[in-house]
């Protein structure tokens, strides 16, 4: 309420606190008597006696307190705010300065431009109001007209000490001395100069809170003291760096004349003596780390004793050559817009929905919070799905440079933290040299097949060494062990990628952040075709658009008759391959055109007939129903490196004494659920409907063989349980289990179903081979939450806690004589 200036109504030159013009004033300070005065806050600044100053007025109740003063021609009371942010009435000084309005200009009808001028000080007694401006009952403070010597004495100090700032202050006008000459009076002089300091508010407003005019000045001359000895230090370090600048450019002159004394002489020792020059000029440019620009001048000063042709000169000579070449301090700006990242990411891919909400995510904590670290991030899925080219999206998105590190099959450690210097040929590691290559210190790393690093007994583990790395606790200060100097590592964006995790080290692992991509539908496939590949093979092959026509359904049948795969790579290549015949076809078709002099249309529609005609028989077919179609076969489902794949289980008896076989190259996890699942039915052959009048000595009598096809492709993992126990029922019972149908499963000797993995991947192959029905555990339910809802609308889950449940869904079995 007691705030009536705005941010705007301050002083409106560009220098509020420039020394004060003397006012000729038309009356003296005693000849102004008042007992109240109207009230104006200020902000940011302080009134003195005799200064001018001038204010832009736009609050109403402002505007309001200079129309009533213009009615009455009365002086106005300034006193300053103690916090100017508060707007209550006890935040105003006690102590102000009375002022006359000097000039007066109307803006416009609510605004008014006003140059004051501080007349003599005041104390307020009591405030009378508060609306429609302040009004205060007030005292008059004067200074004493007091000529003893001791306040001849202070002036003269005041204005030696004044000069003195003034001297060492060059951009300070000249006409300051003259001022301080004409100003006379003790009071008005401290005022006068007390105004001009580089001050702070509250010492401001002390000063005018000091009426002994003695006391004034003592205060003034220890502020003036103390900035004097300010700006003497801040002159000695100018005076010091000008030196020490003088000092390297005269050692540069005295090697140039050492240079062209030699010449003159004929004197080929110093041959070198350019490449130390451009040495030094590097150093001098760049802008080095402190420590790294020790390290670097102590090594230049090494190799100028050295002649060039030792060998400590080249390797000293390519050791400054790395040190000056990276870039320690130079940054690229991050385009921090989301839409422009949006944007760039939905061009370049299709779908990968969790990836681009993490990226986004990343980008709008780093728009409100800049200091924020690089989130280390892993993309883990089968190969074709993007995770390469992924990275490149998002360097494009931030507007960083990007460079890829193949880390499939590194052994050494070196190659992560490079070689110590004192091996011949030493070099940095893959990290330092992308940074350099980079050319910035923030770039996008894509850190590829981080879950084929090798080890090695005797080079390390580089897994290890990339601990470091992705630390980012400790990549602020990473030393390369070539460099030996640290480098800062966490304005870096590391993004890996992965096939499987399972190999990758459990230390590195807790270091990233998982993110996984399974893969594509058929429709997702469908429009990457469309709107990526299709596009990119014909640009690639030289054709154009009008050369060739593949409509969609060509595309839906090229996707599941010649592929088999979560991702997109092995359809990229046959569409290649037709594009290469759609090549033949239209330099033919320009052969026969120059030939006949006409026109002939290049024009090739390809349809799905054609599909065997160019990249031969069809390679892949639903061979679900085929399989089942006898007793004894159920198909499971299976996750791998590649995505997810459809699992025959085949089943056969034989005479003889109870043993179990298993072929199909199988890991020792697989084995054992194969055993479980046969002593669960062994167990149970007296509760399921057609065995229940079997021979009680049929396992013992009865060989039972387990073939899990495609033998030469390792298999492991409990999943394939309740789909063994189904093969096994069917092969007894003489019933073929459902062909439009797979499962997937662990199974108990108590019969009940416990969830597995992978299930988004399985998912998707039961939907690209044509299952319409899909057994899986109960607790896996919640893991259809990213399956895409086109699929999960063509799919009919059965949840399933018991294998009870599994047979009677499977082979229409009872159990116990209830149908479950």
């Amino acid at each position: 309420m007691a705030d009536y200036l705005n941010d705007n109504e301050t002083p409106f030159l560009n220098d509020n606190k420039a020394p004060p013009v003397k006012s000729a004033l038309s009356r003296k300070a005693r000849d102004y008597r008042f007992k109240t005065l109207p009230i104006l806050p200020l902000r940011n600044n302080v009134l003195f006696p005799g200064s001018v100053m001038p204010l832009a007025l736009e609050r109403p109740v402002a505007v309001q307190l200079i129309k009533n003063l213009m009615q009455e021609k009365n002086l106005i009371g300034i006193i300053t705010q103690k916090i100017s942010e508060i707007e209550e009435n006890d935040s105003l000084f006690t102590i102000g300065t009375a002022a006359r309005i000097v000039r007066l200009i109307k803006v416009s009808s609510d605004t008014y431009n006003v140059i004051i001028e501080g007349v003599v000080r005041f104390r307020v007694d009591s405030y009378v109001r508060f609306q429609p401006f302040i009004l205060a009952n007030v005292t008059r403070l004067e200074d004493k007209d007091e000529t003893n010597l001791e306040l001849n004495a202070l002036s003269t100090c005041l204005r030696s000490a004044s000069r003195d700032i003034i001297e060492v202050l060059p951009e300070i006008p000249t006409i300051a001395h003259r001022l301080l000459d004409c100003v006379t009076h003790p009071g008005h002089l401290s005022d006068i100069i007390g105004s001009s300091l580089d001050s702070t508010i509250e010492e401001r407003q002390e000063i005018l809170n000091t009426v002994s005019v003695a006391e004034r000045m003592i205060k003034i001359l220890e502020m003036i003291n103390r900035q004097l000895e300010i700006l003497n230090m801040a002159h000695r370090l100018y005076l010091h760096m000008r030196n020490e600048m003088d000092k390297v450019q005269k050692e540069y002159y005295l090697r140039q004349q050492l240079h062209a004394i030699k010449e003159e002489l004929g004197d080929k020792e110093d041959n070198n003596y350019a490449d130390m020059a451009e040495l030094e000029n590097r150093i001098n440019l760049n802008a080095l780390p402190e420590e790294v620009e020790k390290i670097a001048r102590r090594e230049m000063k090494r190799i100028q004793h050295m002649q060039p042709g030792q060998a400590e000169y080249s390797i000293t000579n390519s050791y400054l050559d790395w040190l000056l070449e990276i870039p320690w301090n130079m940054s690229s700006k991050d385009n921090l817009d989301l839409n422009h990242a949006k944007n760039i990411l939905n061009f370049d891919h299709y779908g990968l929905e969790n990836i681009k909400k993490r990226i986004i995510e990343y980008l709008a904590v780093k728009k409100l919070k800049n200091t924020i670290r690089g989130p280390i991030l892993c993309f883990v899925g089968p190969p074709g799905v993007g995770k390469t080219s992924l990275g490149r999206s998002i360097a494009s998105a931030l507007e960083r440079k990007f460079y890829r590190i193949s880390l499939g099959g590194v052994r050494d450690e070196a190659e992560i933290r490079g070689h110590r210097r004192t091996y011949v040929g030493a070099l940095p590691g893959k990290i330092i040299k992308s940074i350099r290559k980079a050319g910035t210190n923030n770039p996008v790393i894509l850190l590829d097949e981080v879950d084929k690093l090798g080890t090695s007994e005797f080079r390390g583990d580089p897994s290890s060494a990339l601990l470091e790395v992705l630390d980012p606790e400790q990549n602020k200060a990473f030393e390369d062990h070539y460099l030996d100097v640290p480098f800062n590592l966490s304005n870096v964006l590391f993004i890996s990628t992965a096939n499987q995790i399972e190999t990758i080290p459990n230390a590195l692992y807790d270091r990233m952040e998982v993110i996984e991509l399974s893969g594509y539908t058929l429709e997702e496939k469908i429009s990457i075709a469309q709107k990526h590949l299709i596009p990119k093979q014909i640009k690639e092959h030289g054709i154009e658009n009008k050369d060739i026509s593949i409509s969609k359904e060509t595309i839906s049948n090229l996707i599941l008759s010649y592929t088999k795969e979560a991702g997109v790579r092995g359809l990229e290549r046959e569409i290649a391959t037709l594009c290469r015949a759609i090549a033949v076809d239209v330099s033919t078709s320009s052969i026969q055109s120059e030939q006949q002099d006409a026109t002939v249309s290049t024009e090739r529609i390809i349809a799905s007939k054609d599909l065997e005609t160019i990249l031969g028989p069809v390679k892949f077919y639903n061979e679900t129903a085929e399989r089942t179609s006898v007793p004894g076969v159920a198909t499971g489902l299976a996750w791998t490196t590649t995505g997810g794949e459809l699992l025959f289980i085949e089943a056969t008896k034989m005479e003889g004494k109870g043993a179990l076989m298993l072929t199909g190259k199988l890991g020792d996890v697989m084995k054992e659920s194969a055993q479980i699942a046969l002593s669960w039915i062994k167990s149970h052959l007296s509760e399921i409907e057609l065995l229940a009048n079997i021979d009680k000595n049929f396992p013992e009598k009865t060989d039972i063989h387990i073939h899990f096809p495609a033998g030469a492709i390792p298999k492991d993992g409990p999943s394939a349980g309740i789909a063994i126990v189904s093969s096994v029922i069917s092969l007894l019972t003489n019933k073929c289990t459902r062909s439009d149908s797979a499962m997937t499963g662990e199974i108990t000797l108590r019969g009940l179903v416990l969830p597995v993995g992978g299930i988004k991947e399985k998912v998707l192959a039961a939907h690209r081979a044509g299952i319409k029905n899909l057994i899986i555990p109960e607790r896996n339910e919640k893991d259809l939450i990213d399956i895409p809802s086109d699929i999960k609308s063509d799919l009919n889950f059965v949840f399933v806690k018991k294998i009870e449940e599994v047979l009677s869904f499977m082979l229409d079995l009872k159990m116990n004589n209830i149908i479950l």
